[in-house]
């Protein structure tokens, strides 16, 4: 029994830190229909901006953070108007191949900029595990669950109660509706950009902070992937349950599947295989809008 509220815990907070990098995706095509396959590659960047900051400009980590958010941001903003804002209207597969192409030149840029060399974070936190009563935390583990749940409450409560929020909500909802009642469209494309590319580099910082960076990171991002269809492409609620079911998928299927299975690649199986089985029953996911189309 013991092993197994382990297994859920650590579940837990590593889904909590999967949602965070939902988050960079679902905040992008909530505004725009975009499916930014890229957001692997902002989460590298942002991870090499916080690293870059700590250690070779010594900064504290709340300005390390503030550096690597606000430097990422502003990258997303810069490739939203000189590459993406000309395709509005376009058909979403052209757009698509640009955000592929997209994370294809991020990487190869990390790599000129900092090696392909494997790369560790200075440490952080206490190296003293925390002691939760029914189960110990790694400290890396729970104070990165602990950035990433800021995070997601800071980008849900941003959406709810700002006019930017509720802008993009309008938008993501109706476009035409939207930008007829004095919305522009074009500044809230840039803003969920810049959101999303946030959200994507709090990922990237805590996911480096707990096994270290290099320009291959971004398959993080690939990994999240099935999280973000799971709970729906639209909804944040979706990403949170989404995160926290399949890391808990992940871990069980770690904890009680892999030592029986040769190579013990099971934890990496198990959360699509759930994921083809709701799909099955809900197309748009746990959480996300279903579209009814009138002939």
């Amino acid at each position: 029994m013991e092993f197994l509220i382990q297994l859920l815990i650590s579940g837990v907070v590593i889904g909590g830190i999967y949602a965070v990098v939902a988050l960079g995706f679902v905040v992008i095509y909530k505004a725009t229909g975009v499916l930014n396959f890229a957001t692997g590659e902002f989460m590298m960047i942002g991870a090499y901006f916080a690293y870059t900051s700590l250690v070779v400009f010594k900064l504290p980590l709340v300005l390390a953070v503030g550096v690597a958010l606000g430097g990422l941001a502003l990258v997303a903003l810069l490739l939203e108007r000189a590459v993406l804002r000309p395709l509005l209207g376009e058909a979403s597969i052209t757009v698509v191949m640009v955000t592929l192409g997209i994370s294809s030149i991020l990487k190869g840029l990390a790599q000129l900029v900092w090696t392909g060399e494997y790369k560790s974070f200075p440490r952080l936190f206490p190296r003293q595990p925390i002691d939760l009563g029914f189960a110990i935390v790694p400290s890396r583990l729970f104070y990165g669950f602990l950035m990433a749940g800021a995070a997601v409450v800071v980008i849900a409560a941003f959406f709810r109660f700002t006019r930017s929020g509720t802008a993009m909500r309008a938008t993501a909802t109706d476009q035409g509706a939207a930008f007829s009642l004095g919305v522009d469209v074009r500044r809230v494309f840039g803003l969920s950009w810049a959101l999303g590319a946030m959200a994507a580099a709090v990922g990237g910082i805590v996911v480096g902070t707990i096994g270290g960076i290099s320009p291959q990171l971004g398959h993080v991002g690939l990994k999240v992937f099935p999280v973000v269809i799971l709970g729906g492409l639209d909804s944040i609620a979706g990403a949170v349950v989404g995160g926290i079911l399949i890391g808990i998928l992940e871990n069980l299927a770690g904890g009680y599947l892999d030592p029986y299975v040769v190579g013990g690649s099971v934890k990496e199986v198990v959360p699509f295989l759930v994921l083809l089985a709701i799909l099955l029953v809900k197309p748009y996911g746990l959480f996300g809008t279903r579209e009814i189309e009138r002939l």
